[in-house]
Formats: C-alpha cells, sequence, structure tokens
C-alpha cells in the first residue's frame, strides 16, 4: 500500500476497524473508504457488488462481524452463524471479481478446538471439536479462512486471515448481554464501585485462563501485515497475540484494582466457564518483524478511561 492507496475498512465503526482507521490516518494514508451498516449492508450480496463496481478499492480490511461472548453466542446462534457467512461471502467473492490487490481477513483465535495443545499453534486448526458456546461463530471464522484460501488457489488473489486472541480497547462493546469478558467486567467492577455494592458475582469458577491484546496493537499488527507481507509468506493465516496469558481471576482482580473497587469477588459456578484455556503461539507473527508492545495493565487503565469518560460525556450532553 502507498499513501494515496484506495483502502476499504469494512466494519470502520467497530472496535477493531475503528483503530485501524484511526491507525491509518495517523501514518498518512488519505484514501480511506468507509460506509456504515446503513449505508451498505453486508449481508446483502447486490449491495456489496455494487458497492465494489463503484468505489473499486484496491485494499481491504475485513473487520465487519456480528461479535459477543458466552451469552449472546448461546442465544442467538443462527444469527452469529448467518450474518458472519454472508459478510465474509460477500467481501471476498466481490474483492475477486472487482480486482483487489489484498485482502485482510480477522478471524478468531475460537476457532480452535476446545482441547487443542496450549500455546495453539495455527496448524490445530480442524483437529477437535469446537467449544459448543461459540460454535456457530467459530465455524463462521474458519469458512472466511477458508473462503481466503481457496479463492488464492483458484483464483490467485492475494488475501490473507489473521486470528487475534481477545481483543479490548477503546469503542469495545459494554453491554452486559453481548459482551465479552473484559468490558463486561470492567463495567461491572465500575458499577460496583460507584454503587457501593459490598460483593460483585462474576460467571463460572474464575479459573480459565484468557490472553488479551489491545486493539490498537491489533491495528498495528494488520497494517504491519499489509505493508510488508503476502498471503503466501503467511501459509494460510497467522496468529495475533501477546504469548502470554491470565486467569479470570487474576484478571478480575487486576481490573478490581485499576477500578478501585474494594468489595468482595464471588463466582456463581452453575454458569459455565468456556474452554479452559486460549493462549496462542505467536511464534510465526514474531518471525513476521512484529509483536505487541501495550502491557495488560496499561491498556485495561487506557480502556477504563475511556469508557468512564464516554459515560460522563453522555451525562454531560443530555
Amino acid at each position: 500500500m502507498d499513501k494515496k492507496s484506495r483502502i476499504y475498512i469494512a466494519g470502520h465503526r467497530g472496535m477493531v476497524g475503528s483503530s485501524i482507521k484511526r491507525k491509518l490516518e495517523s501514518s498518512g494514508y488519505t484514501n480511506l473508504v468507509c460506509k456504515t451498516h446503513d449505508e451498505l449492508d453486508l449481508t446483502d450480496q447486490q449491495a456489496v457488488n455494487n458497492f465494489f463496481e463503484t468505489e473499486r478499492p484496491e485494499y481491504v480490511f475485513l473487520a465487519a462481524a456480528k461479535v459477543g461472548g458466552i451469552l449472546a453466542n448461546s442465544t442467538y446462534p443462527a444469527e452469529f452463524i448467518y450474518e458472519n457467512l454472508m459478510i465474509e461471502a460477500n467481501v471476498i467473492n466481490a474483492s475477486n471479481v472487482y480486482g483487489v490487490k489484498k485482502l485482510l481477513f480477522l478471524g478468531s483465535s475460537c476457532i480452535y478446538p476446545k482441547l487443542a495443545p496450549q500455546p495453539m499453534k495455527e496448524e490445530y486448526l480442524l483437529t477437535g471439536e469446537l467449544e459448543s458456546t461459540n460454535e456457530a461463530y467459530a465455524i463462521a471464522k474458519i469458512a472466511g479462512i477458508r473462503l481466503c484460501k481457496h479463492y488464492n488457489q483458484q483464483y490467485g488473489t492475494n488475501f490473507m486471515s489473521v486470528m487475534p486472541t481477545n481483543l479490548y480497547g477503546q469503542n469495545d462493546n459494554f453491554n452486559l448481554e453481548t459482551s465479552h469478558v473484559m468490558p463486561a467486567l470492567i463495567r461491572k467492577f465500575h458499577e460496583a464501585k460507584i454503587n457501593d455494592k459490598s460483593e460483585i458475582v462474576l460467571w463460572g469458577t474464575g479459573s480459565p485462563r484468557r490472553e488479551f491484546l489491545h486493539v490498537d496493537d491489533m491495528a498495528d499488527a494488520c497494517i504491519h501485515l499489509m505493508e510488508n507481507y503476502d498471503a503466501s509468506d503467511i501459509d494460510e493465516f497467522v496468529n495475533i497475540g501477546v504469548g502470554k496469558d491470565i486467569t479470570i481471576h487474576e484478571l478480575a482482580e487486576l481490573i478490581g484494582d485499576i477500578v478501585g473497587y474494594e468489595g468482595e469477588i464471588v463466582y456463581d459456578t452453575s454458569k459455565p466457564d468456556g474452554t479452559p484455556q486460549k493462549l496462542l503461539d505467536v511464534g510465526r507473527m514474531d518471525g513476521l518483524g512484529w509483536e505487541a508492545k501495550i502491557s495488560l495493565r496499561d491498556g485495561i487503565m487506557q480502556t477504563y478511561e475511556w469508557y468512564t469518560g464516554k459515560k460522563e460525556s453522555k451525562i454531560i450532553s443530555q
């Protein structure tokens, strides 16, 4: 890519897409194409084809997706598999038809088997059963990876896939019914603090281990790949993470410390834990000259400041 390349960011208002947009703009890219869902429904094949025919993007960041945590994935599996399959198929196919030079598809670490060896290497894909609570989403993301792979094989396209670990940061989803664990905990601890609650109840046992990557690091990694590598350099797809994890209990204590909550943490063990551990092997990405820079504490502090600032600005505007 050069600074005047026509770059389409699908999902530019989401957490990852907005971070990619900020990073590109700060790096001097001046020809970005962005459409809201109201302007372009990516599940509508004809609308997507019309958009690509008119706009003719040279590069595509496919960050648009329907996402959510355990509760959302368990409650709405049909929507998760359908909408994500449609978005991926429409954008990837149109990118081939209308001559996109390079596409980067964002997957998810949930593509790996529930009991995959840790840390998870790229070659573990499709070697075991998926975690049942997010199977629909995982299958859709696996389909996206394979779409890129087979379009490359059949049409000679340059479509690469990246598998981020658990992401968090600015523009995350803090809705407790649909959010992932990090924003859910930040919100729960913040509300427990301002409401002077003596205890906070969390799902599961607190023992599962998770890896967390700040979204600005993710954006930096994506742009690094798009600027410097082709799909053939990463052998189907590449993990993006920090290479170390933390228990949910340790995460809760860290967030409680950052927020300043002094009550008791109680675990509802009747609720599911999800996958016991999710840690990515990031050796392949290390070999491509990139590693994460934002520490977990610094990243959570930054996210909490953004979250509370956003809430305060809403109160002021009302």
